[in-house]
């Protein structure tokens, strides 16, 4: 498999990453290192042919969260990246056809709106009881020696597991300039990332679920996860509590700890929707009701913490942008919402994307009328305008084209 880092592969990962993206340490972009690409390329090939490959320090950032604390992120340089493509790529061959159906994140195919539509479905068949838990710094606690072994499970190539050790144990450039080399995690924002924690959770989490905790369950049990987001669903309570109980035992053995403020179990019995607790995963608040033929029925609304979050990401966005031209503000802010819309545009949650649309309009607002010293338009233009652009609610009609010349000037 070692074989298959050469220059025809590296050139088809060079292609696909973002040319737009952050330099790494190293300072290189992604045009200049194109300038003499097949040269490049070539060296990078027989370097890693003749074990001369080093893995280059990893930029770290840090982005602020809807939480007000901040994600580190790191930045690997462009040639590493190339590399981390192609390994990547054999690593998703090599594994994808053992991860398990209750796995949605970073595979092909499959998406968190999946997960989301996944869980409803388990929770409706039989589901009383809810045990929803999230990771504690997953990427910064994976073990590197159980990761390892992790991988030499279906991965007979000394060389290959050379190279990915490399990058667990890249050092790490803080902005301070203190260069860190970590014994625990990989860092979130390369590209090799996310389907080692895909392998990780396989064996700690996915397969212990099927092989051990169905096992000891007497009536129906289900998981669905998203990367280190999950939530499993039993019918009895029992089942409930033994797996409470058993869950950080069994991460700790890993290296790994629940978040104690995301994990709690629940009741979600639709027979006591009035004692029944409601919960979020991946952005949606669940809760039974009744429908209007008098069904129960899960109904999916947007959590209150998503779409402050989502305001929030707008806000920041609209303030690194607002000198920009008003037509191009508006189009980002319509593909913004059309992706809104999309994810979120499930039967149930018109309420949700109504007043996700009235939040959005109202920090557009707020914040476009900044731009110059004095007021730029009343609602009554603003309105005009957005509609104009195309900014509407969702499944609603585009206005009217009979434009009013005296509101050319705020269009442009």
């Amino acid at each position: 498999m070692y074989s298959m880092l050469n220059r025809a592969n590296f050139e088809v990962a060079y292609h696909a990453l973002h040319k737009d993206a952050a330099a790494g340490e190293d300072g290189v972009t992604y045009r200049e290192y194109g300038e003499n690409l097949a040269r490049n390329l070539a060296d990078l090939e027989l370097r890693l042919k003749e074990k001369r490959y080093r893995a280059k320090l990893v930029r770290r950032v840090f982005i602020p969260k809807s939480n007000g604390k901040l994600r580190p992120l790191g930045i690997p340089a462009l040639e590493d990246k190339i590399v981390q493509y192609v390994v990547r790529e054999i690593l998703q061959a090599l594994f994808e056809s053992l991860f398990l159906d209750c796995s949605y994140a970073y595979r092909p195919h499959r998406s968190a709106r999946q997960a989301v539509e996944k869980l409803r479905e388990e929770l409706m068949s039989q589901c009383v009881w809810v045990v929803e838990c999230d990771i504690a710094g997953f990427f910064d606690t994976i073990d590197h020696q159980y990761m390892v072994e992790m991988l030499e499970r279906r991965i007979n190539d000394r060389a290959l597991i050379g190279l990915i050790r490399k990058w667990l144990r890249a050092g790490i450039l803080q902005p301070d300039g203190v260069v860190e080399y970590p014994e625990r995690g990989t860092p979130q924002g390369s590209i090799i990332s996310p389907i080692l924690a895909n392998i990780y959770l396989h064996y700690v989490l996915d397969l212990w679920f099927k092989q051990v905790v169905k096992a000891t369950t007497t009536g129906k049990t289900a998981l669905v996860r998203y990367a280190d987001d999950f939530v499993a669903g039993f019918k009895y309570h029992k089942d409930a509590a033994s797996f409470y109980r058993m869950l950080p035992k069994r991460l700790a053995k890993f290296g790994l700890t629940v978040a104690k403020e995301k994990t709690r179990k629940l009741m979600f019995n639709r027979f006591r929707k009035e004692d029944s607790e409601s919960f979020d995963f991946l952005g949606f608040e669940y809760r039974w009701t009744v429908s209007r033929n008098r069904k129960d029925i899960i109904l999916l609304r947007t959590s209150e913490k998503k779409l402050r979050s989502i305001i929030q990401d707008l806000t920041l966005w609209l303030k690194k942008h607002q000198s920009k031209r008003l037509k191009w503000v508006l189009g980002m802010v319509k593909t913004k919402l059309r992706g809104l819309y999309n994810y979120f545009g499930v039967i149930g949650n018109s309420l949700g994307l109504r007043e996700m649309y009235i939040l959005y309009c109202r920090t557009l607002y707020r914040l476009l009328n900044r731009r110059s010293q004095r007021k730029s338009f009343n609602w009554k233009t603003f309105t005009f305008i957005l509609r104009f652009h195309g900014v509407v609610r969702h499944r609603s009609n585009l206005f009217n084209e009979g434009i009013q010349l005296s509101l050319l000037p705020y269009l442009r």
